[in-house]
């Protein structure tokens, strides 16, 4: 039951190694971790290949040249090895448990793409949980998106390989959107399983840059017309200031 993880790296060098450190702490041990270097200038390469030497569970591939966190996941995604492949950005980390009581969820219930809970924080310190919906389908994604991408698992036994579209930001809620076309559900389990770092430096900017992709998702991706486009983006700038504003408290 081999679950291949999929981390893109990209001038991660102060961060990557306690993520990697999150993987290999997990309790379930049948997994192959892919790291995918694309084209750092930082010293993060070295620390990515001493990694590759101590646990023969751990891949490297490097980009020749920079393809942005879509190609460079797609291709973790085309090396895959494993049924079931999940996500772990650079930056982000799991708790040791979130494998096998994820993978426990999806089998004993026969779910092909599940997500979790999670925790946010910032400079170590939790600033709030993201709480899951029991299950999402792919209108109510469209509304707003439940699934964090450090969370995401899918069964390519019952789904196959599925891609990311290449686009700068968003590209893992499009994914989604296409893995929901696929199956009539995705299932949520609630228990925060993962931490999500929040960078303090892009916060305003990221904001608006992801509302320029969420409509690019809708009309280029999706092929929505423009009111119902419109409508699916009221939807997702009213939830999204119900997240920023009711998930700060709960720790």
């Amino acid at each position: 039951m081999l679950v291949s993880v999929i981390t893109p790296v990209h001038n991660s060098y102060e961060l990557v190694e306690e993520t990697i450190q999150s993987v290999l702490n997990q309790t379930f041990k049948d997994w192959e971790l892919i790291l995918i270097d694309d084209k750092s200038s930082d010293n993060g390469l070295q620390i990515l290949k001493k990694y590759e030497k101590l646990d023969p569970r751990i891949r490297l591939l490097e980009n020749s040249k920079n393809k942005g966190a879509a190609l460079t996941r797609n291709r973790g995604i085309e090396a895959a090895k494993g049924r079931f492949i999940a996500f772990l950005d650079s930056d982000d980390l799991w708790e040791p448990t979130k494998l096998e009581r994820q993978l426990e969820f999806m089998t004993s219930n026969g779910f092909p793409f599940t997500f979790t809970a999670y925790r946010k924080f910032r400079d170590g310190e939790i600033v709030g949980v993201q709480d899951v919906p029991e299950k999402v389908n792919h209108k109510q994604l469209l509304k707003t998106c439940s699934i964090g991408c450090l969370t995401a698992i899918y069964d390519t036994d019952q789904l196959g390989k599925v891609y990311m579209p290449d686009i700068s930001r968003r590209q893992d809620f499009a994914l989604w959107l296409k893995l929901l076309k696929l199956v009539p559900f995705a299932y949520g389990l609630n228990e925060p399983l993962a931490k999500y770092r929040l960078r303090s430096d892009s916060i305003s900017g990221n904001k608006w840059k992801a509302a320029q992709y969420q409509w690019r998702v809708y009309r280029e991706f999706e092929h929505l017309n423009v009111f119902q486009a419109a409508y699916y983006f009221v939807n997702y700038t009213f939830f999204g200031v119900l997240k920023t504003y009711f998930h700060k408290a709960k720790k």
